[in-house]
Protein backbone atom coordinates (compact mmCIF):
# COMPACT_ATOMS: atom_id res chain seq x y z
CA UNK A 1 0.00 0.00 0.00
CA UNK A 2 1.65 3.44 -0.89
CA UNK A 3 1.01 6.77 0.54
CA UNK A 4 -1.30 7.62 -2.28
CA UNK A 5 -3.85 4.56 -1.18
CA UNK A 6 -3.23 5.36 2.92
CA UNK A 7 -4.08 9.30 2.02
CA UNK A 8 -7.19 8.46 0.57
CA UNK A 9 -8.32 4.95 2.67
CA UNK A 10 -8.04 7.94 5.76
CA UNK A 11 -9.97 10.30 3.88
CA UNK A 12 -12.52 8.18 2.93
CA UNK A 13 -12.45 6.91 7.01
CA UNK A 14 -12.55 10.86 7.82
CA UNK A 15 -15.58 11.14 6.04
CA UNK A 16 -17.49 8.45 6.98
CA UNK A 17 -16.79 8.87 10.91
CA UNK A 18 -19.42 11.37 11.41
CA UNK A 19 -22.10 8.85 9.63
CA UNK A 20 -21.19 6.39 12.05
CA UNK A 21 -21.29 8.78 15.09
CA UNK A 22 -24.43 9.65 14.74
CA UNK A 23 -25.62 6.04 13.50
CA UNK A 24 -24.23 5.25 16.95
CA UNK A 25 -25.53 7.68 18.49
CA UNK A 26 -29.35 7.07 17.23
CA UNK A 27 -29.06 3.84 18.43
CA UNK A 28 -28.10 4.94 21.64
CA UNK A 29 -30.83 7.37 21.84
CA UNK A 30 -33.76 4.68 20.83
CA UNK A 31 -32.44 2.10 23.45
CA UNK A 32 -32.67 4.80 25.94
CA UNK A 33 -36.45 5.68 24.78
CA UNK A 34 -36.99 2.18 25.00
CA UNK A 35 -35.90 1.72 28.47
CA UNK A 36 -38.17 4.52 29.75
CA UNK A 37 -41.35 3.59 27.85
CA UNK A 38 -41.00 0.14 29.46
CA UNK A 39 -40.61 1.55 32.91
CA UNK A 40 -43.22 4.19 33.17
CA UNK A 41 -45.69 2.34 30.55
CA UNK A 42 -46.14 5.18 28.53
CA UNK A 43 -45.26 6.61 25.11
CA UNK A 44 -42.18 9.10 24.94
CA UNK A 45 -41.75 12.23 22.54
CA UNK A 46 -38.64 14.30 23.00
CA UNK A 47 -38.92 18.32 21.74
CA UNK A 48 -35.12 18.84 21.83
CA UNK A 49 -33.76 22.20 20.13
CA UNK A 50 -29.88 22.62 20.38
CA UNK A 51 -27.50 24.58 18.10
CA UNK A 52 -26.94 22.74 15.38
CA UNK A 53 -23.75 22.30 13.07
CA UNK A 54 -24.10 22.66 9.23
CA UNK A 55 -22.95 19.61 7.51
CA UNK A 56 -20.14 21.72 5.52
CA UNK A 57 -19.64 25.10 6.98
CA UNK A 58 -19.94 24.26 10.28
CA UNK A 59 -21.76 27.22 11.05
CA UNK A 60 -24.07 27.32 14.30
CA UNK A 61 -27.94 27.45 13.20
CA UNK A 62 -30.18 27.89 16.31
CA UNK A 63 -33.71 25.68 15.79
CA UNK A 64 -36.95 26.60 17.36
CA UNK A 65 -40.48 25.08 17.54
CA UNK A 66 -41.82 24.76 13.79
CA UNK A 67 -44.43 23.04 11.91
CA UNK A 68 -42.75 20.35 11.30
CA UNK A 69 -42.36 19.67 14.54
CA UNK A 70 -45.95 20.24 15.27
CA UNK A 71 -46.52 17.80 12.33
CA UNK A 72 -44.07 15.05 14.24
CA UNK A 73 -45.79 15.29 17.43
CA UNK A 74 -49.30 15.31 16.54
CA UNK A 75 -48.55 12.04 14.80
CA UNK A 76 -46.70 10.58 17.70
CA UNK A 77 -50.02 11.14 19.48
CA UNK A 78 -51.97 9.79 17.33
CA UNK A 79 -50.22 6.23 17.06
CA UNK A 80 -50.66 6.14 21.29
CA UNK A 81 -53.87 4.15 22.32
CA UNK A 82 -56.17 6.37 24.24
CA UNK A 83 -54.61 4.62 27.56
CA UNK A 84 -51.58 4.89 27.39
CA UNK A 85 -49.84 8.06 29.20
CA UNK A 86 -47.75 10.40 27.12
CA UNK A 87 -44.27 11.88 28.58
CA UNK A 88 -43.15 15.03 26.74
CA UNK A 89 -39.23 15.66 27.34
CA UNK A 90 -38.89 19.75 26.38
CA UNK A 91 -35.73 21.31 26.39
CA UNK A 92 -36.33 24.01 23.85
CA UNK A 93 -36.14 28.24 23.53
CA UNK A 94 -39.79 28.33 22.13
CA UNK A 95 -41.12 29.09 19.04
CA UNK A 96 -43.46 29.36 16.35
CA UNK A 97 -47.24 30.31 18.32
CA UNK A 98 -48.77 28.22 15.79
CA UNK A 99 -46.96 25.09 16.09
CA UNK A 100 -46.67 24.65 20.10
CA UNK A 101 -50.54 25.43 20.10
CA UNK A 102 -51.10 22.64 18.01
CA UNK A 103 -48.84 20.51 20.29
CA UNK A 104 -50.16 21.90 23.57
CA UNK A 105 -53.63 21.18 22.31
CA UNK A 106 -53.26 17.56 21.02
CA UNK A 107 -51.72 17.06 24.00
CA UNK A 108 -54.22 18.46 26.66
CA UNK A 109 -57.08 16.24 23.94
CA UNK A 110 -55.26 12.68 25.12
CA UNK A 111 -57.09 10.86 27.48
CA UNK A 112 -53.94 9.55 29.66
CA UNK A 113 -52.20 10.82 32.15
CA UNK A 114 -49.80 13.37 30.65
CA UNK A 115 -46.62 14.27 31.89
CA UNK A 116 -44.21 17.08 30.44
CA UNK A 117 -40.33 17.07 31.96
CA UNK A 118 -38.24 19.86 31.81
CA UNK A 119 -34.72 18.47 32.68
CA UNK A 120 -33.21 22.57 31.54
CA UNK A 121 -35.56 24.97 30.02
CA UNK A 122 -38.73 25.18 27.96
CA UNK A 123 -38.83 28.65 27.32
CA UNK A 124 -42.10 30.52 25.27
CA UNK A 125 -43.76 28.68 22.90
CA UNK A 126 -42.39 25.53 25.63
CA UNK A 127 -43.74 26.61 28.41
CA UNK A 128 -47.44 27.09 25.95
CA UNK A 129 -46.41 23.18 25.58
CA UNK A 130 -46.40 22.96 29.12
CA UNK A 131 -48.97 24.04 30.53
CA UNK A 132 -50.93 21.43 28.80
CA UNK A 133 -49.74 18.71 30.75
CA UNK A 134 -51.38 17.12 33.73
CA UNK A 135 -48.17 17.00 35.57
CA UNK A 136 -44.61 19.23 34.99
CA UNK A 137 -41.74 17.76 36.11
CA UNK A 138 -38.54 20.33 36.58
CA UNK A 139 -34.82 19.71 37.24
CA UNK A 140 -34.35 21.83 40.48
CA UNK A 141 -32.55 24.65 38.80
CA UNK A 142 -35.01 23.59 35.41
CA UNK A 143 -37.12 27.09 34.14
CA UNK A 144 -40.11 27.97 32.20
CA UNK A 145 -40.95 31.07 31.11
CA UNK A 146 -43.35 33.97 29.80
CA UNK A 147 -45.67 33.11 27.41
CA UNK A 148 -45.91 36.48 25.57
CA UNK A 149 -46.27 37.20 22.23
CA UNK A 150 -43.71 38.95 20.41
CA UNK A 151 -44.03 40.63 17.20
CA UNK A 152 -40.40 39.88 15.30
CA UNK A 153 -37.85 41.06 18.33
CA UNK A 154 -40.41 43.26 19.63
CA UNK A 155 -42.48 42.10 22.74
CA UNK A 156 -46.00 42.60 21.81
CA UNK A 157 -47.12 44.31 25.38
CA UNK A 158 -44.45 46.54 24.89
CA UNK A 159 -45.62 48.12 21.29
CA UNK A 160 -49.14 48.69 23.06
CA UNK A 161 -46.95 50.74 26.10
CA UNK A 162 -46.08 53.14 23.17
CA UNK A 163 -49.83 53.70 23.13
CA UNK A 164 -50.17 54.67 26.48
CA UNK A 165 -47.13 57.36 26.18
CA UNK A 166 -47.49 59.07 23.23
CA UNK A 167 -50.98 60.66 21.21
CA UNK A 168 -52.67 58.85 18.28
CA UNK A 169 -51.50 61.69 16.22
CA UNK A 170 -47.74 61.25 17.18
CA UNK A 171 -47.49 57.61 16.48
CA UNK A 172 -46.83 56.68 12.23
CA UNK A 173 -49.47 54.58 10.85
CA UNK A 174 -46.96 51.83 11.33
CA UNK A 175 -46.86 51.72 15.14
CA UNK A 176 -50.51 51.75 15.32
CA UNK A 177 -50.70 48.86 13.21
CA UNK A 178 -48.19 47.07 15.03
CA UNK A 179 -50.61 48.29 18.28
CA UNK A 180 -53.38 46.52 16.87
CA UNK A 181 -51.59 43.17 15.66
CA UNK A 182 -50.70 42.93 19.31
CA UNK A 183 -53.59 43.51 20.82
CA UNK A 184 -54.72 40.69 19.32
CA UNK A 185 -52.02 38.31 19.42
CA UNK A 186 -51.98 38.85 23.64
CA UNK A 187 -55.65 38.05 23.94
CA UNK A 188 -55.11 35.36 21.16
CA UNK A 189 -52.13 33.63 23.83
CA UNK A 190 -54.28 34.37 26.66
CA UNK A 191 -57.40 32.82 25.33
CA UNK A 192 -55.21 29.35 24.31
CA UNK A 193 -53.21 29.39 28.10
CA UNK A 194 -56.81 29.58 29.63
CA UNK A 195 -58.03 26.74 27.29
CA UNK A 196 -54.92 24.69 28.06
CA UNK A 197 -54.99 25.78 31.86
CA UNK A 198 -59.08 24.53 32.46
CA UNK A 199 -59.47 20.95 34.51
CA UNK A 200 -56.07 21.92 35.89
CA UNK A 201 -57.36 24.60 37.85
CA UNK A 202 -60.49 26.74 38.39
CA UNK A 203 -61.58 28.81 35.94
CA UNK A 204 -60.94 32.05 37.73
CA UNK A 205 -57.49 31.07 38.55
CA UNK A 206 -57.07 29.68 35.13
CA UNK A 207 -57.80 33.44 33.92
CA UNK A 208 -55.56 35.00 36.30
CA UNK A 209 -52.68 32.79 35.43
CA UNK A 210 -53.09 32.84 31.66
CA UNK A 211 -53.06 36.58 31.95
CA UNK A 212 -49.75 36.80 34.44
CA UNK A 213 -47.76 34.61 31.83
CA UNK A 214 -48.71 36.24 28.53
CA UNK A 215 -49.54 40.27 29.93
CA UNK A 216 -45.65 41.08 29.44
CA UNK A 217 -45.09 41.82 33.19
CA UNK A 218 -41.68 40.25 33.00
CA UNK A 219 -38.82 39.89 30.10
CA UNK A 220 -39.12 37.30 27.76
CA UNK A 221 -36.46 35.37 28.83
CA UNK A 222 -37.44 35.64 32.75
CA UNK A 223 -36.68 32.25 34.18
CA UNK A 224 -39.58 31.33 36.18
CA UNK A 225 -37.86 28.20 38.73
CA UNK A 226 -39.96 25.44 40.10
CA UNK A 227 -40.38 27.09 43.14
CA UNK A 228 -42.07 30.22 41.57
CA UNK A 229 -43.68 28.34 39.27
CA UNK A 230 -45.84 26.04 42.08
CA UNK A 231 -46.47 29.45 43.67
CA UNK A 232 -48.51 30.38 40.25
CA UNK A 233 -50.22 27.59 40.51
CA UNK A 234 -48.87 25.20 38.22
CA UNK A 235 -48.36 21.08 38.70
CA UNK A 236 -45.10 21.65 39.09
CA UNK A 237 -42.67 18.93 41.22
CA UNK A 238 -39.09 18.55 40.81
CA UNK A 239 -38.55 14.08 40.91
CA UNK A 240 -36.82 14.01 38.01
CA UNK A 241 -36.19 10.64 37.15
CA UNK A 242 -32.33 9.90 36.41
CA UNK A 243 -33.17 8.09 33.29
CA UNK A 244 -34.36 11.19 31.70
CA UNK A 245 -31.26 12.93 32.06
CA UNK A 246 -29.13 10.13 31.06
CA UNK A 247 -31.49 10.77 27.75
CA UNK A 248 -30.44 14.19 27.41
CA UNK A 249 -26.65 13.71 27.50
CA UNK A 250 -27.23 11.72 23.99
CA UNK A 251 -28.47 15.30 22.73
CA UNK A 252 -25.01 17.11 23.13
CA UNK A 253 -23.94 20.51 22.04
CA UNK A 254 -22.05 20.06 19.05
CA UNK A 255 -18.55 20.18 19.85
CA UNK A 256 -16.56 23.89 19.79
CA UNK A 257 -12.88 24.20 19.01
CA UNK A 258 -12.46 24.65 22.60
CA UNK A 259 -15.06 23.86 25.32
CA UNK A 260 -16.13 26.63 28.16
CA UNK A 261 -17.31 23.76 30.48
CA UNK A 262 -14.56 21.12 31.45
CA UNK A 263 -15.23 18.54 34.64
CA UNK A 264 -14.39 14.67 34.98
CA UNK A 265 -17.82 12.73 33.67
CA UNK A 266 -17.20 11.21 37.19
CA UNK A 267 -20.17 10.38 39.78
CA UNK A 268 -18.69 11.83 43.17
CA UNK A 269 -19.81 10.46 46.56
CA UNK A 270 -19.86 11.73 50.33
CA UNK A 271 -16.27 10.87 50.76
CA UNK A 272 -13.92 13.19 53.54
CA UNK A 273 -13.70 16.88 52.26
CA UNK A 274 -9.79 17.48 51.52
CA UNK A 275 -8.52 20.20 53.15
CA UNK A 276 -9.23 23.68 51.71
CA UNK A 277 -6.67 25.54 49.37
CA UNK A 278 -4.48 28.69 50.23
CA UNK A 279 -2.73 30.61 48.53
CA UNK A 280 -0.48 31.09 51.59
CA UNK A 281 0.25 28.12 52.26
CA UNK A 282 3.79 26.22 50.85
Amino acid sequence: MNVMDIFWLFFILSMLQPVIQRKMLDAMRQRKISEIEKARGSRVILLVHRQETMSLLGFPLMRFINIEDSEEVIRAIQMTDDNVPLDVILHTPGGLVLAATQIARALKEHPAKTTVFVPHYAMSGGTLIALAADEICMSKHAVLGPIDPQLGQQPAASILKVLEKKQAKDINDETLILADVSKKAIAQVQRTAEYLLSGHMGEKKAKELARTLSEGRWTHDYPILPDEARELGLPVNTAMPQQVLELMTLYPQPTRMSPSVEYLPERRGGAKPAPSWRGDQP
